[in-house]
């Protein structure tokens, strides 16, 4: 299929950069401010220089996110009223440089299954108190509950040169998905392309011109603290993505681009962009970034999620705890890509659940091979039809364990790969046979260059019962080929229908997986 997504990136990436305002969002910005990342118009009162979002939602809290342009304390009001008469309000963390002006508060007491509005302001150290910004969220049901619930998930958002295009109106696909009305978005990792530098133009092959918004963080790889908060800032300069999270609360994992491309812990980079060679150093300041800039609710990136009685979420890391990507052959159990502790986590949260439907959010396909270079892979999969080996042996042992103690309804999310496809495991098709079908269902990319397919490991007996891919590497969201996924648990049935969507959300493929009896 030609040149892959990783060897592309292992080619050099687009560079050179220069500040363009952004296009119909109704927002000015100014030159960089805090951080090195735009600013709001800055006036007498401070201001929220990114809008709101929201996140980690449970049956009786969530977090909520925002950034001052300035020093300052957050205050939130939320109640269950739009206009906000029933407001409870909450003083939040005092922001400084030191989180990038950044802070986050956990709403507490919320009631299940409800939406939650609330409103954000910042006041400074001279009494000062800017206008609010508003959004608002669904808490989780109630575990008992047989609740409909509804949510989204995409990956891979402003790779390999593509940013925010205005002559487009942006990076409309994140609307598409608001439009749905979720219960939650998921990111499936690739939450920035960190290593991904933008060019204010690319003139694609049909001779059309892609244009980007740029700024200074994002004219080279990431580095330092400051550049890898300018990624995350970047996503919030497009006024559908600011959209999206102010309705909508998030799930997010972490994956490669967040730091740099297929990354593990110890390498040492051989990457004449990079005067920091030591991905552990990077990795850390990307860790911060991501914690700072990102609603998540807890310093631990993997972690359960529950929506009532038919729908928990088991999210993964699998780039913390990686093993070195080498010939991935080996016979070692205890290696692979989410440590002892972890994979003890999954196996004992999956055996445990009586949730119907038990999501795996991975944000590294089982089944499909990932290479990385000529000789070691990136993924789980290693290319070999036989008995698992290297980094499946990790997931063998999950898949195994939870069979032999009866768990059903394992399905499994992700993204990655830069298309989208539904995959169907079976035992009979499979070098090893003590697991229980499950689906993996792959959707991607976000506003990024679009890929694939990539080769299926028969290990564990996939099955490719739907693909879209471009038929080039590397296409630009201009040709289409961007793609969210959509999955609704019917609170009466408790089936599972499994929808896979382009950027317009024109439904791709769908599929109804029934509730597993008893």
């Amino acid at each position: 299929m030609g040149m892959d997504r990783r060897a592309f990136l292992r080619t050099g990436t687009l560079a050179g950069a220069a500040a363009v305002p952004l296009v119909g969002s109704g927002v000015a910005f100014a030159s960089p401010g805090a951080g090195g990342t735009p600013a709001l118009v800055r006036g007498d009162r401070p201001m929220l220089s990114h809008g709101v979002q929201s996140g980690d939602a449970t049956t009786d809290s969530a977090v909520v996110w925002a950034r001052a342009d300035r020093p300052g304390r957050l205050t939130v009001a939320y109640g269950t009223r739009p206009d906000l008469r029933d407001a409870r309000r909450v003083r939040g963390p005092w922001v400084t440089p030191d989180t990038d002006l950044t802070g986050k508060v956990r709403l507490r007491d919320l009631k299940p299954g409800r939406r939650v509005y609330y409103s954000v302001a910042v006041e400074d150290d001279r009494g000062n108190t800017g206008a609010a910004v508003t959004g608002s969220l669904t808490t989780a049901p109630h575990p008992h509950q047989k609740a409909d619930v509804k949510f989204v998930w995409t990956g891979d958002i402003v790779g390999q040169g593509w940013g925010i295009n205005p002559d487009l109106g942006g990076m409309r696909i994140f609307e598409r998905m608001r439009a749905l009305d979720p219960d939650f978005y998921l990111c499936s990792g690739d939450t920035v392309y960190s290593d991904g530098p933008l060019a204010e133009s690319v003139t694609l092959p049909d001779g059309r011109v892609w244009r980007n918004l740029t700024t200074p963080e994002k004219s080279k790889v990431a580095e330092t603290l400051a550049e890898y908060r300018g990624q995350f800032a970047y996503n919030l300069l497009d006024a559908n993505y600011r959209a999206l999270a102010a309705q909508v609360p998030q799930i997010n994992q972490w994956d490669d681009h967040e730091v740099r491309n297929n990354w593990y812990p110890g390498q040492i980079l051989d990457d004449a962009r990079y005067t920091e060679k030591r991905v552990d150093v990077l990795a850390a300041r990307a860790r911060q970034a991501f914690q700072e800039w990102v609603p998540i609710g807890d310093d631990r990136i993997y972690r359960k999620l529950s929506y009532g009685r038919h729908l928990d979420v088991f999210v993964l890391d699998m780039r913390t705890y990686k093993d070195p990507n080498d010939g991935n052959r080996y016979a070692d159990p205890k290696r692979g890509m989410l440590g002892d502790r972890q994979r003890r986590w999954l196996i004992d949260g999956l055996s445990q659940s009586r949730a119907t439907w038990k999501v795996v959010a991975n944000d590294l396909p089982l089944g499909l091979v990932v290479p990385d270079g000529a000789t070691a892979q990136e993924g789980v999969a290693q290319g070999d039809n036989g008995a698992p080996l290297g980094r499946e042996l990790e997931f063998a042992e999950v898949l195994r364990t939870t069979h032999r103690r009866g768990v059903t309804g394992i399905v499994f999310a992700t993204a990655d790969v830069h298309y989208t496809a539904a995959h169907h495991y079976d035992p009979a098709r499979a070098a090893v046979g003590d697991f229980t079908p499950f689906w993996e269902f792959v959707s991607g990319p976000a506003n990024a260059g679009a890929f694939g397919p990539n080769t299926l490991d028969g290990t564990f007996g996939p099955k490719a019962e739907f693909v879209h891919a471009p038929p080039r590497a590397n296409a630009s969201p201009m040709e289409g080929f961007q793609h969210f996924g959509e999955m609704q648990v019917d609170g009466h049935s408790g089936d599972l229908t499994v929808r896979l969507r382009d950027a317009e959300s024109s439904v791709l493929w769908s599929k109804t997986l029934q509730a597993p009896k008893g």
